[in-house]
Formats: C-alpha cells, sequence, structure tokens
C-alpha cells in the first residue's frame, strides 16, 4: 500500500490549477547507473523467461539483491555491503522497473480519476475526486524513459505499440483504462492518458450521499428495474465525457433481482457489477495479420445464445446498437450508455448513422437518464443526473418522450415532474398490483435506502447483503429498521 505521507501533498494557494507534489525517490549518482545496469541486464532475462511476457516479481528481486550484493562487493571500499541497504534499494529498484516508475505512486492514489502525460518537459496533469484538475511536479525530460513506460504496458497484455500501430487502448491489471500515443499520431510526442477505478466502488448510497441521484428517484429505479419480476425496466445512461455514466450505470446495477443472469459487454473491461451470475466479455482488436477481432457486434450476438436475462453494454456506439435493440424487444432487459447531451439527442444518434436503429425499435426502451458534470466556482465540479425522460411511444413518425424527473440547480434537488410513469402502469397491468401498491412499495424501498444513507452502509457487499434480506423478508426488514428508529 502507498504511504499517504510519503505523497499528496497539496498547495492549496489561489492558482487556477492547484498543485498536487509527489515526494520523488532519490538516487545518489552510483545508485543511479545501478538502477540502468539493473535494467539492461535484469529485466529482458526476467521477462524471457516467462513464456507468457509478465514478469516474475519474487524471481526478479532476488536477482537484483544478487546483482547489487555482487556488483558493490566489487569496490573493496564500499561501506554500503549490508542487508539492509541492499533490501531497500532492491525494492526500490523493483518498484522502478516492474510499477510504473515516477507515475507509481499517482496509480496508487485511489483519490485520482484519470492521470494525464501529455508530453516531454510538460508537466503531468491528474483529475482528483475532490479537487479537480490538479497540476503535478513531476516531469518527463526523457523521451525514451516515456516510451519505454508505454511499451511496457503494452507488453502486459502481449500488446505492441510502434509506428505501424501508434495507438494504445489497454487496461491495466487493476483494471485502469490506458491510452497511449506516439508520433506521427501525437505530433508533440508521446501521450498517455490512464482513466482509474477505484478500489472501492461507488455504490447507490454513495451516489445518494453525493446528491447524484435522490433516495426517491433511487427506489423508483430499483421498483422499476426489478419490475416485481414480470416486467423489467431497460434504461439508456447519456452524457459527456467523464460525467459518470459508468459508475452511475454500475450502481445501478445493484437493483437487478439477485436471480438474473447478466452478461455484460465491453471494449475496456469497467463494471464491476454487485452479483454473482455475470459474464463478462470483452472485445478484442486485430492482431498484426489482422485477424481474430471481435467487435461489439460479435459479443452482442454471441450472448443472445448464452440465455441472458439482461445484456449490459459499456457504451452504445456503433452497429451493435441494432442487434442490443433486437434483443430488447425479443424480451430480453438491458442496460447501455451512450454519448449524448439531452434525451431528444439521444434518440437521434440511436436512429442515426452508425448505429441506425429503426424509430419502431426504440419503444424497447423505458428510460433515457441523462447524467451531467456541472461546474461550480465555488463547489468546483459534480455530477447530477440532470433528467429522466421516459419513452411513451411514437405520434406520427415522432417518438415521444416524458420527462418525469428532473435536476434543480437553484436548490441542487431532483424533484418528480409528477407525470403518470408508463414503465410503472406497465408494471401493474403485469403483476396484477394496483397503481397504489407500487407506490407504497417505492415508500418501502426508500425506508430501507434511507437506513443504509444515515447509518453509513455503504460498501458494495453490506448493500447487497440488505438488498438481498429485502428480497427473502422485505416485512422483517422493515419492521427491524422501524424497531431501530
Amino acid at each position: 500500500m502507498i504511504n499517504k505521507n510519503e505523497i499528496n501533498s497539496f498547495n492549496n494557494n489561489k492558482s487556477i490549477v492547484p498543485q498536487y507534489n509527489v515526494t520523488k525517490e532519490k538516487y545518489n549518482p552510483e545508485e543511479k547507473i545501478l538502477l540502468t545496469e539493473v535494467r539492461e541486464n535484469l529485466v529482458d532475462i526476467a521477462m524471457s523467461s516467462d513464456e507468457n511476457l509478465q514478469v516474475n516479481e519474487r524471481k526478479l528481486l532476488n536477482d537484483i539483491q544478487d546483482f547489487l550484493f555482487l556488483r558493490l562487493s566489487q569496490n573493496p571500499t564500499n561501506t554500503k555491503l549490508g542487508t539492509d541497504y541492499i533490501k531497500t534499494l532492491s525494492n526500490k529498484f523493483l518498484r522502478e522497473i516492474v510499477g510504473y516508475g515516477k507515475i507509481d505512486s499517482l496509480i496508487k492514489d485511489d483519490e485520482l480519476e484519470e492521470i494525464m502525460i501529455i508530453g516531454v518537459n510538460k508537466p503531468i496533469y491528474v483529475y482528483h475526486r475532490k479537487y479537480g484538475m490538479m497540476k503535478t511536479n513531476l516531469i518527463y525530460d526523457n523521451e525514451q524513459e516515456l516510451i519505454e513506460l508505454i511499451d511496457s504496458i503494452a507488453r502486459q497484455i502481449n500488446r505492441r505499440i510502434d509506428q505501424e500501430t501508434p495507438i494504445l487502448d489497454a487496461r491495466l491489471n487493476d483494471g485502469s483504462r490506458v491510452n497511449a500515443t506516439i508520433p506521427p499520431v501525437s505530433a508533440d510526442g508521446p501521450s498517455m492518458t490512464i482513466r482509474k477505478f477505484k478500489k472501492d466502488p461507488l455504490t447507490i448510497i454513495d451516489l445518494i450521499n453525493f446528491k447524484t441521484i435522490s433516495v426517491e428517484l433511487a427506489a423508483f429505479f430499483w421498483l422499476c428495474f426489478d419490475g416485481l419480476g414480470v416486467r423489467q425496466a431497460n434504461a439508456i445512461i447519456s452524457g459527456g465525457t467523464s460525467s459518470g455514466k459508468t459508475t452511475t450505470l454500475n450502481a445501478l446495477t445493484s437493483f437487478i433481482n439477485p436471480k438474473e443472469r447478466i452478461i455484460t459487454i465491453e471494449d475496456t473491461l469497467e463494471l464491476q457489477i454487485p452479483h454473482e451470475h455475470v459474464i463478462r466479455m470483452e472485445t478484442r482488436l486485430p492482431n498484426v495479420e489482422n485477424k481474430g477481432e471481435l467487435t461489439m457486434n460479435d459479443l452482442v450476438k454471441n450472448s443472445l445464445r448464452q440465455r441472458p436475462d439482461r445484456i449490459i453494454v459499456g457504451e452504445v456506439r456503433g452497429n451493435e446498437a441494432i442487434t442490443l435493440f433486437t434483443a430488447l424487444n425479443t424480451g430480453h432487459s438491458g442496460f447501455g450508455t451512450l454519448h449524448a447531451n439531452d434525451a431528444r439527442e439521444t434518440i437521434t444518434r440511436l436512429t442515426n448513422s452508425p448505429m441506425s436503429v429503426p424509430k419502431i425499435m426504440i419503444s424497447a426502451i423505458d428510460f433515457i437518464i441523462m447524467q451531467n458534470r456541472i461546474y461550480n466556482s465555488s463547489r468546483g465540479s459534480f455530477r447530477r443526473i440532470s433528467e429522466v425522460a421516459e419513452v411513451t411511444g411514437m405520434e406520427g413518425d415522432v417518438i415521444q418522450l416524458n420527462k418525469i424527473f428532473q435536476w434543480n440547480p437553484q436548490n441542487d434537488t431532483i424533484e418528480n415532474i409528477g407525470v403518470t410513469s408508463k414503465t410503472l402502469t406497465e408494471i401493474s397491468k403485469t403483476s396484477g398490483k394496483s397503481m397504489n401498491y407500487l407506490y407504497n412499495e417505492i415508500e418501502n424501498r426508500k425506508i430501507l435506502l434511507n437506513y443504509m444513507v444515515h447509518n453509513h452502509i455503504r460498501s458494495i457487499g453490506a448493500v447487497k447483503k440488505l438488498l438481498n434480506l429485502y428480497y427473502v423478508n422485505p416485512d422483517s426488514i422493515l419492521n427491524q429498521i422501524k424497531l431501530t428508529s
């Protein structure tokens, strides 16, 4: 684990972009030479000895210790042959080589959302979950060092990046997404962006605490997505880049009935679905011979042969949209995310090239959930579900939308517009339950959600446990909550 005392000292001055300072590892001239020799002599041997091209860290650490002992013992006047010194220096070198060099501490900081390397002799930027965009005191002053870092990440996933393939789209072992470019694509030299995901993912309770979603809207979604087991709702979550679409999608999947079989399909694995019965699938780019590609559409088609109850597509943007909507129109349930600025634009994007979903099929979607990242001079940036629109059908050639929830920026609340939900009406008809029963059910689910909020129950495991208890015996858990309140 990273030592928080070693890094993360923030300079809270009045500069436009706050400073993020990292305590850099310091080496004397002799240690710098040793580090270079270790890189040149040991890393290739460690990797070539493993058929999967992965570094054997334990063996490499032992090799580094042996190398340092032999190398330092060549100088009879050397006083740095102590076990503690060699062990400490070996661990530092291992972190430099097997880790991510000077950005290793950034990778390990769970409060960072993004790490942005924009070239050589330029500061590395980060996006902090609390402070927003920040400029670090780290700079790559050697282009070769940055290229070697990018190349090492490519090797970890058995890929390559060179002039023939100058773009790398990958993920680290911890799930972080990596996009790297080298010339000629990036004219000013190598660049790399790493999008990190929290080791402890945000849950629906976190989103309620952050005011991204209200308790009322969360309880409403819970009932609609569960559908009382007879009519599960489908949804597209739309918004701009970094608006929190994937985070919200991940949190909302906790409302999927635990009896359902879920298949997720993504370009890069990001979703961390809090369910047991999940199959995760990831697209694959073609190899150097332009073979072996697996597209999003290939995987959506394949998922239909696996008897899914719910298909979740990480980002809908191509011809997989038609396959997905065909599945939704034939009895499957589904979620997806999409880049758009409002609900109407979401429909426009779905029904035009390259997605080209026939308008008659759009009614398979129940909700379009709009999420935005809002900037405020005093509060910085924050994320809100800004609108929930329900697809109600077609009039002529126009798809009809009803806005049922909307964010009010004046008082920073998500308000129920008061329009009767078509989805609730259909759940009522299918289940045989009255609308009053459904409204009462939403109120009961609000009680449980509020209980978790007020008692700071927010981890994935704890939230999942209480939601599952509600499915088993809702009266029992509600009575327990009433007795403790």
